[in-house]
């Protein structure tokens, strides 16, 4: 998701506050502790050391699963919680979580909180209120310096700064005692974990455990402690007090308890981690793989121009590229494939490679706008072969059974949208992370992800892929009497649309957007 101003949860203080700091805040660098500081870790070494370097796999198979995770994994840590992420929402999910790692920093553990600096416009004061904690440490990435008071101010420094202030963090990771960490496409709000009734992202995340978490700690620590990485505190003319800190906790508690009260059913779904823990089942379900943690370079968003190839997650991944044979299948939830993307793919389907490709339709995606950069290059893609999949909107009822990543319960009548990335190589490799196929993942956003070389996780990948491909749940684009139809199943009929599914402005911004030349700024 990309343009929805992102609301810190949790807090609920309405007051902020813009400018300079008033005074210097210390920046001191720091890493991530050993896993074995803490018993979790400990016990996650030992079940690592039969498996002589590999790392420990399993998909978050739904968007429950994916909650459940973050929230077990803070219940186990015991040293440390190191979080990055793009986007934070205001929701019941978000303020969960925030009530749990308030509570394990009161216990003691150190959480180290890294946010893309959009994530905190207009709400300075408020993040800053949690690190009051002294436990709790927050930095804003590649953050704008000047007119933080209110949107407007914002968006015209933005405008003066735009070389910078277009490329942002959009790394999701989450990292438990250096031991057990979640990569994926999912950013933190109720509409990522089916708590929002009239919005569901469909997702990917898988939890790795091991030297998996280790490698991924070491990306985090890139971040955290670039030159862009700022303490929160630095924005702010006065520094929470813990007064204000135990106001936001009070506010919280009783946020939660409203919530119990009025919406129950909600509460006790995202509850159940409390109930029914599944960390330990999950552990002993665990896939055992060669992996590589991939992840940009912090200082690709300075770079004059396009980045050098050296700072790219897509130079570690290029020998996967080039390099398959048989079947490449590629889910992106924005896909702008461009000139090069356009000649790699094209060519890869030539070679005799089976392609296929799962991103939204016109009428799912949440930027009509990054649908008017795909939309151009359908044709050459189709007429070299490439199978072109669209989620939609909409899907038929039921969702029959195994894992659910591509429906669930509150999908058909929504605003669903299609949010995850991954791409599976030759039934043999996976790749999960926040990397979308397009010219902004690849040159102007930072991201992560893990590469696993397992015919197991991947076929897994696989049929979650082949899930979302269904016709009852995408639009099949093809080639007919040389014009594009969308092929799909409603009611256990096939049927051909000759015109693209999508509303008449939906339409307008996916055409403005071509019109004006956007495609390498999407």
């Amino acid at each position: 998701m990309r343009v929805r101003q992102p609301l810190l949860a949790l807090l609920l203080l309405a007051s902020f506050l813009g400018g300079c700091a008033s005074f210097d805040v210390q920046r001191e660098p720091s890493q991530a502790l050993p896993a074995s500081d803490s018993a979790f870790g400990r016990s996650i070494q030992a079940q690592a050391a039969p498996h002589e370097g590999r790392s420990g796999f399993r998909l978050l198979s739904n968007s429950s699963e994916a909650f459940m995770a973050r929230a077990e994994l803070i219940r186990n840590a015991q040293s440390s919680l190191d979080l990055q992420y793009y986007i934070v929402h205001d929701g019941i999910s978000t303020r969960m979580l925030a009530d749990e790692l308030l509570k394990a920093a009161d216990r003691g553990v150190r959480v180290r909180i890294l946010l893309d600096d959009t994530t905190s416009d207009g709400l300075d004061w408020i993040i800053a209120t949690l690190a009051a904690h002294p436990q709790i440490q927050i930095r804003l990435f590649n953050p704008l310096h000047l007119g933080r008071a209110t949107g407007v101010t914002r968006t015209m420094g933005r405008l003066f700064n735009l070389s910078l202030q277009h490329r942002r963090m959009h790394n999701k990771l989450w990292l438990a005692d250096n031991s057990a960490a979640i990569v994926g496409g999912r950013n933190l709000g109720d509409e990522y974990f089916d708590a929002e009734p009239n919005l569901n992202f469909t997702d990917i995340d898988m939890l790795g455990v091991g030297p998996v978490a280790e490698q991924l700690g070491h990306s985090f620590d890139q971040y955290w402690n670039s030159a862009l990485s700022k303490p929160i505190d630095e924005f702010l003319s006065s520094r929470p007090t813990q007064k204000d800190l135990q106001n936001t906790r009070t506010r919280l508690e009783e946020s939660l308890e409203e919530t119990r009260k009025q919406n129950h059913a909600l509460y006790q779904q995202l509850m159940t981690y409390t109930t029914k823990p599944r960390m330990d089942i999950w552990r002993r379900e665990l896939i055992w793989a060669w992996n590589q943690a991939l992840w940009d370079a912090p200082s690709k968003v300075l770079s004059d121009g396009e980045p050098d190839p050296h700072l790219l997650l897509t130079t570690q991944l290029a020998p996967e590229l080039t390099g398959v044979s048989k079947e490449l299948i590629m889910i992106s939830a924005y896909f702008v494939p461009g000139q090069p993307g356009l000649v790699y793919l094209t060519g890869r389907a030539d070679a005799g490679v089976s392609v296929s490709l799962l991103t939204n339709s016109l009428e799912a995606t949440d930027v009509p706008a990054v649908h008017g950069g795909y939309a151009p290059y359908r044709r050459a893609l189709l007429e070299h072969g490439v199978k072109l999949y669209e989620l939609r909107r909409q899907p038929g009822e039921g969702g029959g059974s195994g894992p659910h990543i591509f429906y669930s319960k509150s999908f058909r009548g929504s605003d669903s949208s299609l949010h995850s990335k991954a791409m599976i190589f030759d039934q043999q490799k996976s790749f999960i992370g926040s990397f979308n196929f397009d010219p902004r993942s690849v040159l102007w956003n930072t991201e992560v992800g893990v590469l696993v070389d397992s015919p197991e996780l991947a076929a897994h990948v696989r049929r979650a892929a082949m899930e979302g491909m269904a016709p009852p749940l995408s639009y099949q684009v093809k080639l007919e009497n040389d014009r594009i139809v969308w092929v799909t199943e409603d009611d256990g009929k096939m049927h051909t649309l000759t015109k693209e599914p999508g509303s008449l402005w939906r339409r307008f911004n996916s055409w403005f957007s071509t019109a004006v030349g956007l495609e390498r700024m999407l």
